[in-house]
Formats: structure tokens, sequence, C-alpha cells
């Protein structure tokens, strides 16, 4: 979900898009530091035994995020899609 916002946040700012952020150094960098800084933010709750299902409530609950990550992941990658088909950023700045 963050990358999703993300990438739209950077096209919209500058103007790159998204198959160019990936493509060079500094976004990758900028990738995988974000990758492991969520990763570990996740993994620390489930290894102190907390559950993602007894922390729900009724508006955030654990299947709704799930799916809310799922539609995240199907806009990158749409977003990647249609910028190789078009050859353009969705954005346009």
């Amino acid at each position: 979900m963050v990358g999703f916002v993300s990438a739209l946040a950077v096209q919209a700012s500058r103007g790159g898009g998204l198959l160019s952020q990936a493509g060079s150094g500094s976004g990758l960098a900028w990738f995988a530091a974000t990758a492991a800084v969520l990763s570990v933010a996740s993994l620390v709750p489930l290894l102190s035994g907390d559950s993602a299902e007894a922390r729900s409530g009724a508006v955030m609950s654990a299947d709704a995020e799930l799916w809310n990550g799922r539609f995240a992941m199907l806009g990158l990658v749409a977003l990647a899609f249609t910028e190789y088909l078009t050859g353009a950023p969705f954005i346009n700045a």
C-alpha cells in the first residue's frame, strides 16, 4: 500500500515513471530500505505473540487489511503495465 502511494507521489512530483524509478540506483536502494524497515515492523508483533485477528475492530479488521493490500498490489502492477504499454508515466507532470 505504501509502494502504490509512493509511486503515484513521485510521478506527480518529479514526473518520472514507475519503471524509471525502479531502474535507477537510488530507486532500488530506497525500495530495499523501505522493504527492510516495513518487514521488521511487521514481524515484531508476530514474534511477540500478538495476532492481527485479536487486535482487529469493526472497521480495521485483518480481512479488510488483506483486501486493501491485494488491491494496492494490483494497482502497482496496473501502473507498471500501463506505463509499459504506453511508454509514458501514468501521471504526466
